[in-house]
């Protein structure tokens, strides 16, 4: 592995959508596609072939000796949220590229074909929507449910697709057959603590705790703040936050199950010093790889909002509510990362991710593993966010051996040579 050749092909991809606040390559924007086109340079002087499907993912296949077979597929993503981290999916791009660079530099010819995915869309920060193009991809993309969304520029998903090429009717095109892959693989760092916390280097995950999201608004009634009794007052705001409290208050009821609950994006108007606010909203996200868990920490915010409505005077709308089911990773692939890590002496840990990943559709439809590698003081989505690079050195090795295992290697002519 080309220690020297990783860093450098992260610090390129890095600058593509920096700004003085961290990194702002957010999907569908011209920063993500110059990040896709660099990836795709890279792969073409490979050999490999690369193509771009109908909802944005670039696909680049290194042939196997057998093009009928399915393919062992590599890859994760690289737009990121608002202010984010360089390391946040584009570590798992530049995981997949760095093996396919190995096998063309070690002569290793597999029998299956081997792919590289850099997906689209898979951060929710432009749009309140994740995992887009692994969603197309899997056949579990609902055009529907996107037709109304709009960026906080107030554009449209259809308007930013189709500046990038794209139809939006025809993203749901981008489906593959169940015959077209073999296995996913993905390398991502872990965005906690846990790993460092224990001293390990590699976290083989279980499962992923896919997200619940609903949003509130909260109707109360504007006045003079001057004017106004204390007793008087409809305040939205004030119930928002009582609101907030009883979210962390049910989640913390659920923390063996290591349930968590955000209120991630909170909106008051009319937003003036001197006014009472009468309108509030919230947005929640709540996530467990327990799903009656997660329904339990619903269910007691629904429980409360009653309350609130009384004691404040203010009316609770449930305007929207999403549900994902949590995802467990395949157990043969499981074992097998683990197995890997016990024959190379990594220390390594078992455990769930509480953050969605393109991982968690492509498991639906393909056996699917997912990989951690340690984010220090577990930053993410963070301009600070960091990783060691001998644990990202760590983490590619792993990769490439299962890559190899389920790829089948044939032949090495640089061994074959020494011998």
């Amino acid at each position: 592995m080309n220690r020297i050749r990783v860093v450098q092909t992260l610090e390129k991809i890095s600058k593509i959508g920096a700004t003085a606040n961290g990194m702002e390559r957010i999907a569908y924007s011209e920063a993500e596609r110059q990040a896709k086109q660099f990836v795709r340079e890279q792969c073409e002087q490979l050999g490999m072939t690369v193509r771009e499907d109908e909802a944005g993912n670039l696909i680049a296949r290194k042939e196997g000796i057998d093009p009928s077979l399915p393919a062992v597929a590599v890859g994760s993503h690289l737009d990121t949220v608002y202010n984010g981290g360089k390391y946040d999916g584009t570590l798992g791009v530049i995981a997949g590229l760095e093996i396919v660079r190995m096998l063309a530099e070690e002569e290793i010819n597999t029998l299956h074909p081997v792919e590289l995915i850099a997906f689209a869309c898979e951060e929710s920060a432009r749009f309140n929507a994740s995992t887009l193009g692994s969603k197309a991809m899997t056949g579990f993309l609902d055009l529907d449910s996107l037709r109304s969304l709009k960026d906080k520029d107030d554009r449209s998903i259809q308007e930013v697709v189709a500046e990038q090429g794209l139809e939006f009717e025809s993203m749901t095109n981008a489906a593959r057959s169940k015959e077209d892959i073999k296995v996913f693989l993905e390398l991502h760092i872990e965005q906690g603590s846990k790993l460092i916390d224990r001293n390990k280097t590699i976290g083989v995950v279980t499962g992923i705790a896919a997200p619940m999201r609903l949003s509130l608004t909260i109707d109360g009634k504007s006045s003079h703040s001057g004017t106004t009794g204390m007793k008087n007052r409809s305040d939205a705001f004030l119930a928002a936050a009582e609101l907030s409290l009883i979210v962390e208050k049910a989640a913390l009821a659920e923390e063996q199950y290591e349930t968590v609950a955000t209120v991630g994006v909170v909106d008051v108007l009319p937003g003036a010093m001197n006014v009472v606010p009468g309108k509030a909203s919230l947005k929640i996200d709540i996530r467990s790889t327990n799903g009656e868990s997660r329904k339990r920490v619903l269910a007691a915010i629904k429980q409360e909002i009653e309350r609130v409505e009384q004691s404040r005077n203010v009316k609770v709308t449930i305007d929207w509510q999403t549900e994902e089911e949590p995802v467990m990773m395949d157990e043969m692939l499981v074992k097998k990362m683990a197995t890997i890590c016990e024959n190379r002496r990594i220390p390594y840990s078992f455990l769930p991710s509480g953050a969605g990943h393109d991982s968690m559709y492509m498991a639906k439809r393909w056996p699917t593993a997912l990989l951690f590698v340690p984010s220090v003081d577990g930053l993410s989505h963070h301009p600070d966010e960091f990783t060691e690079a001998g644990d990202i050195m760590t983490g590619i090795g792993v990769m490439k051996e299962a890559v190899l295992a389920y790829a089948i290697e044939v032949n090495n002519k640089s061994k074959r040579r020494k011998a």
